[in-house]
């Protein structure tokens, strides 16, 4: 039988204090509502799994919880709280690991364990989970009141710096991207100087975790006209541009979702974004196929950018563009396809941008695969890069696109019902194919016969 017997209160510390619930209520760890067993510890509370709260508020308020509700051995709010005939507390499953090990000292004092057994420590249970419960129902009630609390942050940053406004940030991003409708009303109703004081955030001497933050919430809200124009500074840009190509996935698409949103803008000016930074950073972006939605991001803001400037594009095909763009075409969805084959189409038009077409050797090969695969644009586009590099070198090209299975495709699209100018084209373009080679030969290569039966 264990030497240490469970009791109705318990001394944590080597026995510097006594807890129970009139004394936490009495020395502010609980609220006046938890005395005496009130709603939230004798009902509510037991509605509320412990675990989940614990994971909920502890990111958010870490510093904020109870030394006294720490277990030493995690240095985690406790879920089991169990103590040692010392005295100490620990959760459950951490000191039966260190007991399993073959330790016979508690972990804190390093005391000789003259019982090894551990009790429950109901008491202390109940008042961890009665203040998770208190913290868990104020936070859920001040995510609810989304306007409320919009502002009660916004006020927050004006007034702090450093770590707890890197804090404030985050807690007004999660609450924009939870509450999408309400959050947009709440800044609506602010008027302009909510969105003064986020845009007031961003500036040269920016850090990255503000940074990132602030263009997080920008990129989800209506941006007017005297807000797009205050983040087309260069030096916002710049920001913009730098936070792009360092930050996290998330950032960085949220980073091409502002600048989306401002070349919307009349008084956009395109020059503003001819930076091989820029360019570059939206290249990895979409040649990282692991995520769909930065693909789908880069390659809207690559497409918009690519189609206003010719220098853009000429400035896309000095890095590379034509490869970063061909190699993720296996991995790529139909929107992001056809987003893609556009771009590609763009810096056709230039005649570098059809040597890079012609010189990579994935160009023919992705262009023939996506010939009636995905739709009729995808088809459309292929079709047009693909008449591009042949007409380019038809010595060079043609036999690589016939090797590829081109002719046996193009006689698909002739005989589908696809539109009369697309027909018209693969026509051509057989023609073109077949034109080193000897009837018999073409048609072996090409088998013909099997695709016309």
């Amino acid at each position: 039988m264990p030497l240490f017997q469970q009791r109705d209160s318990w001394s944590v510390d080597g026995g510097g204090q006594v807890l129970d619930l009139e004394t936490a209520v009495k020395d502010g760890i609980l609220g006046s509502a938890a005395a005496g067993g009130g709603a939230l510890a004798g009902g509510t509370t037991e509605k509320l799994d412990l675990k989940k709260m614990i994971e909920k508020i502890e990111p958010a308020g870490a510093d904020d919880v109870p030394s006294v509700f720490i277990c030493p051995i995690s240095l985690d709010a406790m879920v089991d709280p169990v103590t040692l005939c010392t005295g100490q507390t620990y959760e459950r499953a951490n000191i039966l690991k260190w007991l399993s090990m073959g330790h016979r000292t508690c972990p804190t004092t390093m005391q000789e364990l003259w019982d090894d057994a551990v009790t429950p420590n109901k008491t202390l249970h109940q008042l961890i989970h009665t203040w998770f419960s208190q913290r868990y129902l104020l936070m859920k009630k001040r995510s609810e009141d989304v306007g409320g609390r919009t502002v009660e942050l916004l006020d927050t940053l004006s007034r702090v710096k450093g770590q707890a406004r890197i804090q404030a940030l985050k807690e007004l991003g999660n609450l924009v991207s939870s509450h999408l409708a309400a959050a947009k009303k709440a800044f609506s109703d602010a008027g302009s100087g909510g969105l003064a004081l986020l845009l007031s955030l961003i500036g040269p001497f920016t850090s990255h975790a503000v940074g990132s933050d602030v263009i997080a919430i920008l990129a989800n809200l209506p941006l007017d006209s005297d807000a797009k124009a205050n983040l087309m500074q260069p030096s916002k840009i710049s920001v913009v541009v730098d936070i792009l190509n360092e930050g996290t996935i998330d950032t960085k698409i949220s980073c091409a979702r502002l600048l989306e949103l401002l070349m919307e803008d009349k008084n956009f000016r395109s020059e503003i974004l001819s930076s091989l930074s820029l360019l570059v950073g939206l290249l990895r972006l979409v040649k990282n196929g692991r995520h769909p939605n930065g693909v789908a991001a880069g390659l809207r803001l690559l497409k918009r950018i690519c189609s206003q400037q010719q220098q853009v594009r000429g400035l896309m095909l000095s890095v590379g563009a034509v490869p970063q763009l061909v190699d993720p075409l296996q991995y790529m969805g139909p929107d992001c396809l056809e987003l893609a084959l556009e771009i590609l189409e763009e810096l056709a038009s230039l005649p570098q941008g059809r040597a890079a077409l012609k010189d990579c050797p994935q160009t023919i090969p992705a262009m023939v695969k996506l010939l009636m695969r995905v739709s009729e644009a995808c088809t459309q586009l292929a079709l047009s890069i693909l008449w591009t590099v042949c007409k380019l070198a038809p010595d060079e090209c043609a036999p690589v696109a016939v090797e590829a299975g081109l002719a046996a495709k193009l006689l698909l699209v002739i005989q589908s019902g696809c539109n009369p100018c697309l027909k018209q084209r693969s026509a051509e373009l057989l023609k073109l194919c077949s034109l080193n080679y000897t009837a018999t030969i073409f048609m072996s290569k090409c088998k013909l016969t099997r695709t016309i039966q």
